[in-house]
């Protein structure tokens, strides 16, 4: 594996210049944070132990509620979301995979691709799990651990020595993301809006009043018609928002976007929670406080009443909801902002 891009910020553990570490942190000796990944850490909430990696894109995030515990030698594919779990050691944990707070993966364990991992779930020692919700395919076999092994040089030992505290010294949120120009147009924010520094929004955008926009997170209004994202609304770490010529991306008030999500010339109702890695497809609409689930993909021209809940691929309704939804744990209060410092 190379990481032409990798310096050694702290200690041995190598935080590529493009990955953004939001809070502290506890690293261990050659953990490796690749290309384009965010951490949030509030009040020191995540943890990754020696040796391990975690890979492009992915997203880290944890809280005093529902922490992070990464163990040793465990590597994180590209674009995981990994939210409030623990992860043992010798743990591969395939590209694009889900793992949702309360999460428990004991050691050795090997998750597929995309795999998504309830919230609250436990998956005990040596389990290969995969499927949208995960399930137990089988325990993990001498070739596996062998497989585990070979990608490790069988390096396989474990160290028993404290982790690193990293922290950074520039506020979250202290700098303003990139905006660029597209042809005539040119991004509005509002004033009091918080773009993280390794945001990049282009074109025909406007982001309403008191907005947060999350690491990494990618807004284009590069198309024929306009992206409008209203106030008080959160897009988290790694999202991505586009759309299609002629078309236009509504997103309204109040409305909370998870990490990894692609949202696609669609128009979401105020009060939506939209679940990590979740999949919204062009001239779909959601009606307000709905819920859609982690990893859900809304098809393009689905069409969903208000209080839905939607699951699955594509997405459908499986539920009502009685009141408005609250905002995740994963979420971002201004409080929680403003103790977050960056490496600079």
């Amino acid at each position: 594996m190379s990481l032409t891009h990798c310096t050694p910020k702290v200690g041995t553990a190598r935080i590529a210049d493009s990955a953004a570490v939001l809070g502290t942190v506890l690293l261990g000796a050659d953990v490796i944070i690749a290309q384009g990944t965010v951490l949030r850490s509030v009040d020191g909430a995540v943890t990754v132990g020696h040796n391990s990696a975690v890979l492009e894109n992915s997203s880290v995030v944890g809280t005093p509620d529902h922490p992070v515990r990464i163990g040793q030698r465990t590597v994180f594919g590209h674009r995981c979301q990994v939210l409030g779990a623990t992860v043992g050691n010798l743990c591969e944990i395939g590209n694009g995979s889900i793992l949702l707070p309360g999460a428990h993966l004991g050691d050795g364990c090997v998750l597929g691709e995309g795999t998504l991992v309830p919230a609250g779930t436990r998956i005990p020692d040596n389990s290969v799990v995969v499927g949208r919700p995960g399930h137990l395919i089988r325990v993990a076999t001498d070739e596996d651990r062998a497989r585990i092994a070979s990608l490790r040089e069988n390096q396989l030992d474990l160290i028993d020595q404290p982790l690193t505290e990293v922290t950074g010294n520039v506020p979250a949120g202290a700098t303003m993301g990139t905006l660029y120009s597209h042809r005539d147009k040119s991004p509005v924010v509002a004033d009091s809006a918080i773009l993280l520094d390794s945001a990049e929004i282009t074109g025909d955008v406007h982001i309403g009043p008191d907005t947060i926009i999350g690491g990494g997170v990618r807004i284009i209004g590069d198309s024929h018609g306009p992206v409008r994202i209203g106030a008080r609304v959160q897009i988290l770490e790694n999202s991505v928002l586009h759309l299609l010529p002629d078309n236009e991306l509504v997103i309204e008030d109040d409305v909370v976007i998870g990490p990894g999500s692609m949202i696609h010339g669609c128009h979401i109702g105020a009060g939506t929670v939209v679940e990590p890695a979740a999949i919204v497809c062009d001239w779909s609409r959601v009606g307000r406080e709905s819920v859609i689930g982690a990893g859900a993909c809304v098809k393009q021209r689905a069409e969903f009443p208000e209080r839905s809940v939607l699951d699955g691929f594509p997405a459908r309704v499986v539920g009502t909801l009685s009141e408005r939804p609250q905002v995740p744990s994963w979420g971002v209060t201004r409080q929680s902002l403003g103790s977050l410092v960056r490496l600079r």
